[in-house]
């Protein structure tokens, strides 16, 4: 779909086959249309009329339609637009995307008036609610093609508009990533999909294979992805923007397909595991899309890929695996496999990088999932400062999430008798908290560089379409990510308060 502006003062008529216009809800009485009244009247339409008849209300995301066929217009669509706040206003676009989707193109004057981090988020959701993943002919390609948004002054808000479209296919990227089915999407295919990405958009990348991680002591990864055919692979990627000061390390899991190893899944919940990627995927999506967003700080994306399946060389409950740096785990379950290859990849990062914060994002619990839903993330930080930036970049990025607490008295939970950690918590201690306790695990690689963890099993997947988000894998992250390295590289303080 291809996003575009023009002036109010131009012509609208015949620019689509459907126009769209907001609708306020009233305090009083019926609910008001905005911007494009006067191409109404043009029209001869009663907006009043139409909206008592359809009894709407102007609530955020209805959307109702009347049919006009005149002047290069079919239909003319009525939006409501509620609070006209930044979420209400994605819920807007997400729903007039769907309403549209079986026209050939669209206008509308929904961000009239907008500045320009609402004109971003509306053209960010009109893209992703209009998202197809077209891989092995999963769906039928999108009718709407062509989406012009009317401003009063185009050039004012053309940057904000590039950016929209910039960030949209970046979680297109991420969501086509982790939509793809598991027999094509081995580590292999994976890691060439980043290198690609990263050959296209100026982002050095070094791929490890397993004889590399063998000699470099990645035994955590080894370790997962010794019972697959497929070898595990460690994709990093780096962009070093000139004068770059401050360095950003981001670490996806990236668990190309997950049977729980030999402590199996029930094969209704191995299902939707091709996904278990997720987390890589936004790391990878994200740096494809740095360079043209001009992010001013450095960053590195690390993403450690295997396949966890049985097999004769599967690691086993009990076994004790040596990661990166050496510090050791006794897995009691192959099925908790995220936080061992990320566990490798965060300690490389403390190591070798010389970062400055590090964050990792992965589907890592079900508890996450069972504490928050399906909408929000759990996020966990070091920091106030790190927690603070990263809700912040959240809600501006249309995100959503919450912040959990490292519980220090949860920490016994992964004390071990044969090795310095365990990868579950200990069931006799009935503390639950499954996703805190492997936050506490993952913590323990790195030890005092500034970190926040990003649990995301219950948002980066969706049973059916909600505002911008589409059915299958979201692409959950990634907005955040971009809005944060953005928000780090116009001020240069704040990846150094991140410490507070």
């Amino acid at each position: 779909m291809t996003l575009t502006v023009a002036a109010t003062s131009g012509p609208l008529l015949g620019t689509g086959a459907a126009l769209a216009i907001p609708v306020s809800p009233a305090k009083r009485g019926a609910p008001q249309p905005g911007a494009g009244s006067e191409i109404l009247r043009k029209l001869k339409i009663d907006a009043a009329a139409v909206l008592k008849a359809e009894k709407a209300t102007g609530k955020a995301g209805e959307v109702v339609s009347t049919a006009v066929r005149r002047d290069g217009v079919d239909t003319v669509l009525f939006v409501g637009v509620g609070d006209e706040s930044p979420r209400s206003l994605r819920k807007a676009a997400a729903a007039l995307a769907r309403k549209a989707s079986t026209s050939k193109s669209l206008g509308t004057t929904l961000a009239v008036g907008r500045d320009d981090e609402v004109v971003r988020a509306i053209g960010e959701a009109l893209t992703l609610a209009s998202y197809r993943f077209a891989g092995l002919g999963d769906s039928k390609p999108l009718a709407l093609k062509r989406v012009k948004l009317v401003v009063e002054d185009p050039k004012a808000v053309k940057a904000a508009l590039n950016r929209a479209g910039i960030a949209a296919t970046a979680v297109e990227r991420a969501r086509d990533l982790a939509n793809t089915h598991s027999l094509t999407k081995t580590p292999e295919w994976l890691a060439q999909q980043a290198r690609e990405l990263s050959e296209a958009n100026g982002v050095a990348i070094r791929v490890r294979g397993a004889d590399e991680l063998a000699a470099e002591g990645f035994g955590g990864i080894l370790a997962v992805g010794k019972g697959s055919a497929h070898p595990p692979q460690l994709v990093e990627m780096t962009w070093t923007p000139e004068g770059a000061t401050q360095h950003v390390v981001l670490v996806g899991k990236g668990i190309t397909f997950d049977s729980g190893g030999l402590s199996l899944k029930p094969s209704d919940s191995m299902v939707g595991m091709k996904t278990d990627m997720a987390g890589g995927a936004a790391v990878i999506a994200t740096m494809a899309a740095v360079a043209g967003l001009g992010v001013g700080v450095k960053v590195t994306g690390l993403v450690p890929m295997a396949e966890n399946m049985p097999g004769a060389a599967s690691m086993r409950p009990g076994d004790v695996i040596r990661h990166y740096g050496g510090r050791t785990d006794e897995v009691l379950n192959t099925d908790a496999e995220g936080r061992i290859v990320l566990a490798d990849a965060l300690a490389y990062a403390v190591a070798n990088l010389d970062p400055d914060v590090v964050i990792d994002i992965a589907t890592l619990t079900g508890a996450a999932s069972l504490g928050l839903g399906k909408r929000h993330g759990a996020l966990y930080a070091t920091t106030d400062g790190l927690r603070d930036a990263l809700l912040a970049a959240s809600v501006v990025g249309g995100e959503r999430l919450w912040a959990m607490p490292l519980e220090e008295d949860y920490r016994d939970a992964i004390d071990s008798d044969v090795a310095d950690l365990r990868n579950i918590g200990k069931p006799e201690l009935e503390y639950s908290g499954g996703s805190i306790v492997a936050a506490l695990f993952l913590r323990e690689f790195v030890g005092n560089t500034v970190w926040a963890h990003l649990d995301v099993a219950g948002p980066a997947r969706a049973d059916g379409d909600e505002d911008e988000i589409t059915k299958g894998a979201t692409g959950f992250g990634v907005r955040t990510f971009l809005r944060f390295l953005e928000a780090a590289s116009e001020d240069p303080d704040l990846i150094s308060g991140l410490r507070r």
